[in-house]
């Protein structure tokens, strides 16, 4: 979630204990797929399977069984194992457990389900290799995909308890090994350091006096803060934030570098303390130019306009650093969305109060926006015509304020006067090196 290095925590993606092989197996009468007779199934499913669950609507959906273990309290029942599926029509984030009484068992389909025999000679199931494709992972190769895939397919953490909010978690994060298979992991949201017990938590609480992300306060308006944390300094802090972060992130790999990043924490203050809402991460030095790496706004707080102010944050510094930025490549394609909207409000507001002629390269340089993302949002727009070897801006005020309105609001804005900011000073931290 937005640092970077190779390092994994010792035996954070270790292969869980083998619990997926059954020891007693049930025949079941279905009815054909097709309707015209009846035909006999096994319990527990395989793995690849494909069949119909329970949606949140009443209705049954087409899922795929991507993992299985037995039941509740290790029961071998074959009626009572739980199955990992992904409804097919929807995001990896909603995939959940289920049960066979939960599925329409007559929709059962083997097809693409191969059985191989293991180095112990336990016969295993697996889906016969595709060529996935997957929303956001376009930048993979077919191998790197299927390899993301089979070390985040099952989300280990299945809840977050953090200050006053309990979140249900969408992706897998790689925790030390020990915290596997937590229903429930509870974070202090000053410190960040999570526990399996409630208690814990509450004598941690008890100790700690922190009400505060550990760095500097940059910017405060009324009831919202940002905090500047270093990598190096608070690494701890930062490596727990990835790990926090990344159960709601889908990246291919999380990593721990966290020493050349700084991270910038969005709090809403109270008489408690200070509350994370989000942050973004970005590189201490950029030979790309990138202004920021990793964004996140936590679920209780999303659709308030804090990811456009995070958005906007980003630039404001680079307006002080006088540098020109641009997010990390590649974008999701929500990223992409949030970013075109947010670069379409910025350049459009200042074609509507410019008078005369401006060029792409002043617009860069008033917006600290890269001029290419600024060409690519104009050629979205259709505002944008190729005249004699140069780029010329072709609007009129109507389409402006046009695209304008439907680029939506700004969300919570940033005041500049209230950021209170010095550049990050790499030749310091690295003199001695």
């Amino acid at each position: 979630g937005g640092v970077s290095s190779k390092f994994a925590p010792s035996g954070a993606l270790a292969k869980k204990e083998d619990d997926d092989t059954p020891t007693e197996t049930a025949t079941v009468k279905v009815k054909e797929l097709d309707g015209s007779g009846e035909r006999e199934i096994t319990l527990p499913l395989d793995v690849g399977t494909r069949v119909k669950a329970l949606w949140r609507d009443g209705e049954h959906r087409p899922v795929r069984v991507i993992e299985r273990k037995r039941g509740a309290g290790g029961s071998t029942d074959p009626h009572q194992w739980r199955y990992y599926v992904h409804y097919e029509q929807f995001n990896r984030r909603l995939d959940t457990w289920v049960t066979a009484d939960q599925m329409d068992l007559d929709t059962a389909d083997f097809e693409g389900v191969e059985k191989v025999v293991d180095a112990q000679g336990r016969t295993r199931t697996k889906r016969k290799a595709e060529e996935p494709v997957e929303e956001g992972h376009e930048e993979f190769d077919p191998k790197q995909l299927r390899e993301h895939e089979e070390f985040t397919k099952v989300r280990n953490i299945l809840q977050v308890e953090l200050g006053m909010h309990v979140m249900d978690t969408w992706y897998f994060s790689p925790f030390p090994s020990e915290y596997n298979d937590c229903q429930t992991l509870y974070f202090c949201e000053f410190t960040l350091n999570f526990f399996k017990r409630k208690t814990q938590l509450q004598r941690h609480l008890r100790k700690n006096e922190l009400r505060h992300p550990p760095g500097d306060e940059i910017y405060r308006n009324g009831s919202l803060s940002m905090f500047e944390v270093d990598g190096r300094k608070e690494k701890i802090y930062c490596q727990n934030l990835c790990y926090l972060a990344k159960l709601f992130l889908d990246h291919k790999t999380l990593y721990y570098d966290v020493d050349l990043f700084l991270f910038y924490i969005m709090c809403e203050c109270d008489e408690r303390g200070y509350h994370v809402v989000g942050y973004f991460s970005k590189e201490k030095s950029s030979e790309e130019g990138y202004n920021l790496a990793c964004i996140l706004t936590l679920p209780p707080y999303q659709r308030k306009g804090y990811g456009k102010f995070l958005i906007s944050f980003s630039y404001e510094l680079s307006k002080i650093e006088n540098k020109v930025g641009t997010p990390e490549r590649p974008l999701s394609d929500l990223g992409l969305v949030s970013y075109r909207s947010h670069w379409t409000r910025v350049i459009l507001k200042l074609l509507k109060a410019h008078e005369g002629t401006i060029s792409i390269k002043d617009l860069s340089e008033q917006t600290c926006i890269k001029t290419e993302d600024i060409i690519t949002t104009l050629q979205h727009l259709n505002m944008l015509a190729y005249q004699k070897g140069a780029y010329v801006i072709s609007a009129t005020d109507e389409q402006v304020e046009k695209d304008l309105a439907a680029a939506g609001s700004a969300g919570v804005e940033v005041d500049p006067s209230k950021l209170i900011w010095t550049p990050f000073d790499a030749s310091k931290e690295y003199k001695f090196f």
